[in-house]
């Protein structure tokens, strides 16, 4: 079952790199006859010398099809032949260097346009998958996949790939000639070949686990560097330099340990075949020159057996070391294809249509959401949104409030159950479409490095100037941005933490505003903000929500009190439901976030116990 397993997976990878290689086989085809001609070289290098031992040194005849390629042109006698011969070592290198150039570089051109196409093919299928594969998959991994893995893949096939084609290739030229020349010596070399090739075999299954181990530890070695550099400000605050140091310095050394041991294997490949090659190139001299000796074989004729059994165990040899290249592209290619594999995709209905201008009526229909079969996280909701209300959601953390909204935009699709707006399903809606009908203001809004217009404009790319600048003024953002020396032209540091809390959500208040979407998903905008920074984005969330549909995650119920309706959820289900007075009346869960934002501990800590 096992041996059945991997034949089909390599079958698997054969067929994505063919897939991979299918656009450009053209330049394949000129590689493959540059190639040709530099084998033809390679094999026809030995000849003028053994020529020049045995026909211009020695007295032995040239065959007769010899005389037909023009001799008598250059000039007659031993030094016309040796000057052909001089004159062919010329041809001979002069086309084999311009046939390895003309490989060389289209290898390397396919190889470069392969890796692009591989590194957009990933990144496009991670833009298809829903937000449960990155929260269970590290970003370090990702990244490691995209850039050293794929970096590994263009190593190998600019480099090794075109190596092991040419021995190859090679290999089975030498041994017709070799044949030829000798069938003795050219069984000794047969006869051997195998044996070096199942060592080689063998040999790659503890290089390919050895090499998946190094890489498993660097994948984890740049997730925790990713991870320390992304929370520095964090560990500055807590004093934790030194434990991000350590946790560094362990997985370094765990790193350091498995490279050395994948290493130490790798090592003894080498040692083993040139031991091998040299006992057999050994008998071949000691017979050949007996030969010789009696007669039965030429000098030049043992002087070219003796440059192809060079030549012959020179590919084998080096076919046999790059058993370490073919099983680092083969985890680097596992690696890839585990990514590519993950079925956490978004579907995508293929009659879905596009929704054009949504009035922005939302219903869930007994809805239900899980990660994983132990762990649900919804459980049964249903509710009516009428266009253009304002709905505030609130309850104990844990109880489902970002994933019921998170199902909106369709960040997740529902594990039960059915959501629509305008009393269509979201899956038969375009998902482009649909999300571009939905703006967003996050509690913590990420910039991106680049200037302020670009980030307001982030939200609408075609957007003009006149319309960034008029959207900046009507969320009061105007009021800090032309204070800055280059204005809209100012540039934001990484991940906007140049510009204090409330003036990133007002950019972030903006870039929903340029959308002009007709849903609004506010997930506790003003949770972070100083009095002063809340009260201007509550000015500019007015503007925002204005002839909109607006779903409010809030902690803070002040935020939600004059909403039209209020969902409190709790433990995956909508516990209550109504507005701040009529919850209030009620006495329930509601009032109960109200005593305790009002300052009674008492109830607070009642709530968190049950």
């Amino acid at each position: 079952m096992r041996t059945t397993s991997v034949i089909h997976q390599s079958k698997n990878q054969l067929a994505f790199v063919l897939e991979l290689v299918r656009p450009y086989r053209k330049w394949l085809f000129i590689i493959f006859i540059a190639m040709l001609f530099e084998t033809i070289m390679s094999l026809a290098a030995p000849w003028p010398l053994k020529i020049i031992l045995d026909n211009v040194i020695g007295n032995h005849r040239l065959p007769a099809w010899f005389n037909g390629i023009g001799l008598s042109r250059i000039g007659a006698g031993k030094m016309g032949l040796a000057l052909v011969c001089t004159i062919s070592v010329i041809f001979i290198a002069v086309i084999g260097a311009v046939a390895g150039y003309i490989d060389t570089y289209y290898t390397e051109s396919v190889a470069q346009y392969v890796a692009n196409d591989l590194r957009q093919k990933i990144y496009h299928h991670l833009q298809r998958l829903s937000l449960r594969y990155f929260n269970t998959h590290q970003i370090g991994d990702m990244l490691n996949t995209i850039t050293e893995d794929v970096g590994t893949i263009q190593n190998f096939a600019s480099s090794s790939l075109l190596g092991m084609l040419v021995d190859a290739m090679t290999i089975l030229g030498m041994l017709g000639l070799l044949f030829y020349l000798n069938w003795e010596f050219t069984l000794i070399a047969i006869g051997i070949t195998p044996f070096l090739l199942f060592f080689v075999i063998r040999f790659k299954k503890l290089v390919k686990k050895a090499t998946h181990k190094v890489r498993e530890n660097q994948s984890h070695l740049f997730s925790i560097v990713q991870q320390g550099l992304e929370s520095e400000r964090s560990v500055m605050a807590f004093g934790r330099q030194e434990l991000e140091e350590e946790k560094l310095s362990t997985a370094g050394f765990e790193t350091v340990a498995a490279a050395l041991k994948a290493r130490q294997i790798k090592s003894l490949l080498s040692p083993v075949i040139s031991i091998v090659v040299s006992v057999c190139i050994a008998i071949v001299l000691l017979r050949g020159t007996s030969l010789a000796l009696s007669g039965a074989m030429t000098v030049g004729a043992l002087t070219v057996i003796l440059a192809y059994l060079n030549k012959f165990f020179k590919p084998v040899q080096d076919i046999a070391k790059m058993a370490n290249s073919v099983a680092q592209a083969t985890v680097s290619l596992e690696r890839i294809q585990s990514v590519l594999d993950s079925d956490d995709i978004i579907f995508r209905n293929p009659r879905a249509k596009s929704p054009g201008k949504l009035k922005g009526e939302i219903s869930f229909k007994h809805v239900a959401f899980q990660y994983d079969q132990d762990t649900p996280v919804l459980t049964d909701i249903h509710f009516n949104i009428q266009a253009g209300q304002r709905i505030g959601i609130c309850g104990p953390t844990g109880g489902g409030k970002s994933t019921v909204v998170s199902l909106i935009p369709r960040f997740y699709d529902p594990t039960g159950g059915i959501v629509l707006i305008d009393g269509v399903n979201i899956i038969d809606y375009v998902l482009e479409d649909l999300r571009a009908q939905i703006g967003f203001v996050l509690q913590d809004t990420v910039l991106f490095y680049g200037t302020i217009r670009d980030n307001i404009a982030y939200g609408r790319p075609g957007a003009t100037e006149e319309e960034i600048k008029e959207t900046a003024r009507l969320v009061y953002a105007d009021e800090f941005i032309n204070k800055m020396p280059k204005g809209f032209d100012t540039m934001v540091g990484e991940k906007g933490l140049t510009l204090s809390g409330g003036q990133r959500q007002r950019i972030g208040i903006a870039r929903a505003l340029i959308r002009n979407s007709p849903i609004l998903i506010l997930d506790e905008p003003t949770a972070a903000l100083d009095t002063e920074s809340e009260e201007f984005v509550m000015k500019a969330l007015e503007v925002l929500m204005k002839g909109r549909t607006v779903i409010t995650i809030a902690h803070r119920l002040s935020t939600i009190r004059d909403a039209d309706k209020i969902f409190v959820l709790k433990g995956g289900f909508i516990a209550e439901e109504g507005t701040h007075e009529e919850l209030i009346a009620r006495n329930g869960i509601y009032a109960y976030l109200d005593r305790i934002q009002k300052g009674s501990i008492s109830v607070q800590r009642k709530l968190i116990n049950a």
